[in-house]
């Protein structure tokens, strides 16, 4: 780790009360870890939010029975191959399937890739996760 830095935070009683909840609940060995997790996360979205190259994963549960659906599943992503790494097909039982896909990009498109799957019809649950390159964290 870099030179550390010390400074002091003032709360309010009942705020710090829910944050030391927060911190037993996650398991955070202590305030400081917590913190840095909190500024880090606010960060991504911050990377985000300024369409930067960003990577993430898209998640989505399907009927592969479903007519025609897989076929629009598989053109959406072929429309947006430039930002795609990678993508896994799980089969969860003899009619749901679950993908992931890994995805590396500007963060619009990214995210306008997950808007076209997330509205397929048939589409039964689809999720997103934004995460960074890693690059500008310390």
């Amino acid at each position: 780790m870099t030179d550390l830095v010390r400074f002091g935070v003032s709360l309010e009683d009942d705020l710090l009360k829910k944050f030391d909840r927060h911190i037993k609940q996650h398991k955070y060995t202590n305030r400081s870890e917590a913190i840095r997790d909190m500024i880090r996360e606010e960060l991504v979205k911050k990377e985000w939010t300024e369409n930067k190259e960003v990577t993430g994963a898209i998640t989505l549960v399907y009927d592969h029975h479903t007519r025609e659906l897989v076929t629009k599943v598989l053109d959406v992503q072929h429309d947006y191959h430039a930002c795609i790494l990678s993508t896994q097909h799980i089969h969860l039982d003899h009619h749901n399937c679950f993908e992931i896909i890994v995805t590396k990009g500007k963060s619009k498109e990214i995210e306008e890739l997950y808007q076209k799957l997330k509205s397929i019809k048939s589409v039964k649950h689809a999720g997103f996760m934004m995460a960074t390159k890693g690059k500008d964290l310390p």
